[in-house]
């Protein structure tokens, strides 16, 4: 099976730069940060820290965390409930670092993400893709975006939503997340030796899908 991985830091637009470019080669598209997202949303849910190991640990055997993948889409449930939207919201964003730092929610999450690999041709985005999860992949990019090109992406999405935030929040959540993902103990975000880095600041969506694309197809001999 092919094996494509694309890390890179939060708001760099890696899902939906690469749920295009999957469409199009016709392989799995597989969101690792949904999955963690999801997590972090059990957390809240049930009143716990996000950065509090014990609390965290404990919750993860009641989490019943799947993919559906509905009209070409994945969606993410919880507890049997599709939740794609409402872990896109910014208190799951801020709890989601924390959640995914704890070395017990990795293992809990592992196996999925490596079986869907075995199973079918995948691009699979996160942050420790090309380093930990798949680091056999045949394609392994670092995409990146200044953090205020990110948070002006991310700021967009969010109004196109109806969520009220200002632009600030945002670039301040996307530059707290930055040093919480890239200073963590555990699976720490940085670029595999092996990872072309892809810089997409200025770029427009299809112009990044048309840059991925056309590697991708290079690399791969398509």
């Amino acid at each position: 099976m092919i094996q494509i991985a694309i890390d890179g830091p939060a708001g760099a637009g890696k899902s939906t730069i690469a749920r295009k470019v999957a469409a199009q080669l016709g392989f799995l598209y597989v969101d690792t940060g949904a999955l963690y997202r999801a997590v972090a949303l059990h957390v809240l849910r049930a009143g716990a820290v996000a950065a509090d190991t014990a609390a965290v640990t404990a919750l993860l055997p009641s989490a019943h965390i799947s993919l559906r993948y509905e009209n070409g889409l994945q969606e993410v449930y919880l507890q049997g409930e599709n939740v794609s939207e409402e872990i896109r919201t910014p208190q799951v964003s801020r709890a989601v670092s924390a959640v995914s730092a704890i070395p017990e929610v990795r293992e809990f999450l592992f196996g999925l993400q490596q079986q869907l690999a075995r199973e079918n041709n995948v691009i699979m985005d996160g942050r420790d893709i090309g380093t930990v999860v798949l680091p056999q992949a045949q394609v392994k990019i670092f995409l990146t975006a200044s953090p205020e090109d990110r948070a002006q992406r991310r700021f967009q999405e969010m109004q196109g939503k109806g969520q009220a935030v200002s632009y600030e929040t945002v670039l301040a959540d996307i530059r707290k997340r930055d040093e919480q993902d890239t200073h963590r103990a555990v699976a720490p975000l940085k670029q595999a030796a092996d990872a072309v880095r892809v810089d997409t600041t200025g770029n427009t969506l299809e112009e990044s899908v048309t840059r991925l694309s056309r590697f991708i197809r290079k690399k791969l001999g398509l």
